[in-house]
């Protein structure tokens, strides 16, 4: 019997994490930066603002009339918050310990919204993994030495559950995945709903 071949699929995030997780599923891909700017919008929780974000992110990739020769385009925004407080990328070590502190011994959510675009249909699905971390306190030092190994650059909270702030995370609930950036068990499911061969 020959091998079933795997469609493409346009990743349209430069996240190393998402890359990586597509890796190591086998699912071949290309990346496209999102030529989309977030912007805060009024009357969105977060969880509807990761949808609306994943969603533009696809829509600023289809506009490179890449979905021609890729029939399918991935997106995906990650929020952090607690409360009504959403987390963005931290502008310097001291916000990103300012996060930190926030986060030490208290609980908080990460939410991660995926949408794919299937040029077939021209119809454009999105799904939501909510997850819930838990954080042991951290002392000054800890957060000083944490903030030490640059981990805290360029992410949503300032650190990475895949790095060495898991040694701070005693429990989550919900998707390791999703924490990371790409939740598989919604992946999976969006994909089967599009029809495509996984």
């Amino acid at each position: 019997m020959g091998e079933c071949t795997v469609d493409s699929i346009v990743l349209a995030s430069t996240s190393p994490r998402r890359q990586e997780l597509l890796k190591a599923l086998n699912i071949p891909f290309s990346v496209v930066s999102p030529d989309y700017e977030e912007q805060p919008v009024d009357g969105l929780d977060a969880a509807e603002l990761a949808e609306l974000y994943s969603m533009k992110k696809v829509e600023s990739v289809i506009k490179l009339k890449l979905s021609l020769t890729m029939p399918w385009v991935l997106g995906a925004d990650t929020i952090i918050c607690q409360g009504s407080r959403i987390f963005r990328k931290p502008e310097s070590r001291e916000e990103a310990a300012s996060m930190l502190r926030s986060f030490s011994g208290t609980t908080h959510e990460v939410i991660t919204a995926i949408s794919l675009y299937d040029s077939v249909t021209t119809f454009t699905t999105s799904k939501t993994s909510r997850n819930t971390v838990h954080f042991a306190p951290l002392t000054d030092e800890e957060i000083e030495r944490y903030l030490d190994t640059g981990e805290w650059q360029g992410v949503a909270g300032g650190y990475r559950i895949q790095g060495r702030a898991a040694f701070f995370i005693h429990r989550i609930e919900g998707s390791w995945s999703g924490i990371v950036g790409l939740p598989l068990h919604e992946l999976y499911a969006i994909l089967r709903e599009h029809g495509y061969r996984i």
